[in-house]
């Protein structure tokens, strides 16, 4: 039995015993891509977790008065040079270490509201036929970029405010960093991707299931992950290659490329301006992809003559609208008071930075669940154990 589904962005797709219907034998289907990629971004995060756990609970024996280093003369400096900084000293609440524990709990609802939103969204586009369409495969992405990125800080932020173990691994802290900066090119590329489907969504609504295929979107998914594994798979080495030989302490729970660059004691042109480059080719660049993604998209609801189509159509692209604005607005404002508010308190640069890093995995299931008819009806569903109407 065939089963006909449309979108609220009006396109149809069939659905058959044998799945999409006009999918050829060589296609490469789209629940094995998603079941492969995410069995090796899980595989992946779980040995990163179990090693920043590991690595913090080991060096909790460090003296305190190992927490800073100094370099007296030169030949120590060169000695250095050889030896790497072993661990990092990761910072809860800049000043007052005695209050990390007021994190604990508002830490514990922003994680438990990330899994429980992104898990949620995950297993609805799975199990309800009538998402088994190009925006929601992309939504998928979203969702499980966001879970993983806050995977992939959760370690050291638990540790830190829960368990005040403030000691990282050297090699630890440089595979955090790795993951952090990696999900965070993830998140910016899907969303251009995302703009992308509304742009074809209507622009071309009776070409979209044909521009937009399985295929494509896999292709897609892939071009944006290598993307941004590419373009941060140097930071670790160049980080590896500075001494370290001044203050070990870092300014946030976690482990970020400027944060551990601004600590070593020798030259870091090299890492800063590969850092711009990399940061002009991933968020920049993505940045106006999207703004002229939106002109066309105006351009495009402005010629439909129906003024309530008009307003379906923009509609339609409002939940996309709030998650560039939950990823853009606090990574802008982050960097604006980390540019030009050195004078300002580190309360201030901390606040942002964590802004930055849990906000957006934690709105964007919220935004996408009480924007989305179909996700809606059926976490009603779920929740209530009874059918909903539409």
């Amino acid at each position: 039995m065939t089963k006909k589904t449309c979108s609220e962005a009006g396109v149809c797709l069939d659905f058959g015993p044998g799945g999409i219907s006009g999918k050829s034998a060589s296609q490469v289907s789209i629940g094995s891509l998603q079941r492969k990629l995410g069995s090796a971004l899980a595989l992946l995060l779980l040995s990163l977790c179990a090693t920043v756990a590991v690595s913090i609970r080991k060096d909790t024996s460090f003296p305190d008065q190992a927490l800073v280093n100094h370099c007296s003369t030169m030949s120590l400096l060169n000695q250095t040079a050889d030896n790497h900084q072993t661990f990092f000293t990761l910072t809860g609440i800049p000043g007052m270490p005695e209050k990390d524990l007021w994190m604990a709990l508002p830490l514990c609802l922003l994680y438990s509201t990330t899994f429980l939103g992104n898990v949620t969204i995950l297993v609805v586009i799975k199990v309800e036929q009538s998402l088994y369409e190009p925006m929601y495969y992309f939504l998928a992405m979203l969702a499980a970029t966001d879970l993983s990125l806050s995977l992939s800080s959760m370690p050291t932020m638990v540790s830190v405010h829960w368990f005040s173990w403030r000691s990282v691994n050297f090699n630890a802290c440089i595979s955090q960093m790795f993951f952090i900066h990696t999900l965070g090119g993830v998140e910016s590329g899907v969303l251009v991707a995302m703009a992308f489907d509304r742009f074809v969504a209507i622009r071309f609504p009776l070409h979209y299931a044909t521009v937009l295929t399985h295929g494509v979107i896999g292709k897609i998914g892939a071009a944006v992950l290598l993307r941004s594994v590419g373009a941060v798979l140097p930071v670790p080495f160049l980080i590896k290659r500075l001494p370290f030989c001044h203050s070990n302490v870092l300014s946030h729970a976690y482990c970020l490329h400027q944060d551990a660059m601004r600590l070593a004691c020798a030259d870091t042109r090299v890492n800063s301006i590969y850092g711009l480059l990399a940061v002009i080719f991933i968020i920049v660049l993505d940045a106006l992809i999207l703004l002229v993604s939106y002109i066309l998209i105006l351009q495009a609801v402005l010629g439909i003559a129906s003024r309530e189509e008009r307003l379906k159509a923009i509609n339609t692209c409002l939940s996309h609208i709030c998650a560039v604005l939950l990823f853009y607005v606090p990574l802008i404002s982050m960097t604006l008071v980390h540019r030009y508010g050195k004078h300002l308190s580190p309360l201030i640069h901390t606040f942002m930075a964590n802004v930055y890093l849990l906000l957006p995995p934690v709105l964007n299931p919220i935004v996408y669940s009480v924007r989305t008819k179909q996700i809606r009806r059926r976490i009603v569903q779920v929740f209530c154990g009874g059918r909903v109407g539409p």
